[in-house]
């Protein structure tokens, strides 16, 4: 019977050393992985941050763009207006 008391607390003892081993595998894991969703949380961010620059930068551009159809309109125009006011003033 001492023996087998005997046994059992040194069969428990070696579960109980190896789960504390296990413990700080666990524990080193999870901490990694918390760490590295830290990481990724963190680029998710970053990548929001320049989608949303990007996107203003293209709206600018748009505008932009537009701006330079309107002056280009405005100078054909004016190129318009210039050759009617020479033609005018040649066949005179």
């Amino acid at each position: 019977m001492k023996k087998l008391a005997s046994a059992i607390a040194i069969l428990s003892a070696s579960v109980l050393i190896s789960a504390c081993g296990y413990k700080e595998k666990i524990d080193a894991a999870a901490q990694r992985a918390q760490s590295d969703a830290q990481r990724a949380e963190a680029a998710a961010t970053t990548a929001q941050t320049a989608s949303q620059t990007a996107l203003a930068a293209s709206q600018k551009a748009d505008q932009e763009a537009g701006s330079a159809q309107d002056s280009v309109r405005r100078a054909n125009d004016a190129v318009a207006r210039l050759e009617a006011a020479f033609s005018t003033s040649v066949t005179k």
